[in-house]
């Protein structure tokens, strides 16, 4: 009899804490709703030109910036997925196997950067890509794991030539070619 006491009490200890951790997911999705714009779908059309070569790998997720343990759990973002990364002169696509695509419109990136941590997930060395962008006026971080490691650095140095701040660096460059001349 004491024994069945032990194991009754101890499923009702497991589905208490899968409760509590269920409640705290649905709490932090309400939060975040509160707090953030909806986010961008991807253009119906955007051409064949890709910038680098379509790279499968693993979407990590997406977390508020700086804070790499914030994970953003609004819809299916929270959710890591095998997926592939397309870079165009529009923005970054992330082609998600079971959920969503996520779209990063050029105009949004800040910044992009190898790293070893995103979204509580810890990678040797620099093994991800992460990239910070504006969504509204919430900065975010998006981490996605390729497949080759070593296109890490090639995918970040072109993701950082589509933000604002590498366009406007490129035209005052050309500008003031244009006035030596």
């Amino acid at each position: 009899m004491d024994r069945l006491i032990w194991v009754l009490l101890t499923i009702v200890l497991i589905a208490l804490v899968f409760w509590a951790m269920r409640r705290g997911w649905v709490n932090r999705v309400r939060r975040q709703q509160a707090v953030l714009a909806e986010f961008p779908a991807p253009p119906a059309e955007l051409g064949t030109v890709e910038l680098r070569p379509a790279m499968t790998g693993m979407y990590v997720g997406t977390t508020r910036a700086p804070d790499w343990q914030d994970r953003i759990a609004v819809g299916d973002i929270g959710h890591r997925s095998e997926g592939v990364a397309r870079l165009h002169p529009s923005g970054l696509l992330l082609e998600r196997t079971g959920a969503t695509a996520l779209w990063i419109p050029a105009e949004s990136i800040v910044d992009a950067r190898r790293d070893h941590k995103l979204a509580n997930k810890v990678v040797p060395g620099a093994g991800l890509l992460v990239v910070r962008w504006r969504l509204g006026e919430t900065e975010l971080d998006t981490g996605f794991r390729f497949d080759d490691k070593a296109e890490h650095e090639p995918w970040a140095e072109a993701v950082r030539g589509l933000g604002p701040a590498a366009v406007a660096a490129h035209d005052t460059t050309a500008n003031s070619r244009q006035e030596d001349e």
